[in-house]
């Protein structure tokens, strides 16, 4: 079953044991759903059992089974935090995992031609922004809203956009 990153440990916190975590999700809520993380280590990955969440600002705070002092918070200091396919929660309709997205062919809307593949979702901003490798290898970026995105179909594995004239230039679509 495949693993997804969702965090990294960047501190122990206080003397019991504590983990300050940062979040990779913009749904820092979600470590509550979840019972256990999976801890990247040099042999793999150990499973660790979450016994509480807390907050401080944008930071989640964990206590996990069996890390009980201030020494084992931090010998996992800088490790990455993964969950299994499993533990992802169902997305509303309309919504994607941006994994899932990634490689989708970028079609024109207005004229089914390809555009180029979708290569990396940038977040964080009033809205996520689409880069797009054109055909000729330049790329492009799209901002993810509904005037622009028009359907994402994940059997076909496509993405339609509608764009306005002059966003991209046309020569930067053609192939060299």
């Amino acid at each position: 079953m495949e693993k997804i990153k969702i965090g990294k440990i960047v501190n122990a916190v206080a003397l019991r044991g504590e983990v300050k975590v940062y979040a990779y999700s913009d749904r820092k809520e979600r470590y509550e759903e979840l019972k256990e993380i999976l801890v990247e280590n040099k042999k793999g990955l150990t499973p660790y059992k979450i016994q509480s969440v807390r907050y401080q600002k944008n930071i989640v705070i964990l206590k996990l089974k069996g890390v009980d002092d201030r020494n084992a918070a931090e010998a996992l200091k800088e490790r990455d935090i993964y969950i299994t396919e499993a533990d992802l929660p169902e997305l509303p309709d309309d919504t994607f995992y941006v994994r899932d997205l990634m490689g989708c062919t970028v079609l024109d809307g207005r004229t089914g031609e390809k555009l180029g593949v979708l290569k990396e979702v940038l977040q964080g901003a009033a809205q996520d922004v689409y880069v797009i490798t054109l055909l000729s290898g330049k790329e492009a970026m799209i901002p993810a809203v509904a005037e622009f995105v028009k359907q994402v179909d994940m059997e076909a594995r496509t993405i339609t956009v509608e764009l306005i004239p002059g966003f991209i230039d046309d020569e930067a679509v053609r192939t060299e």
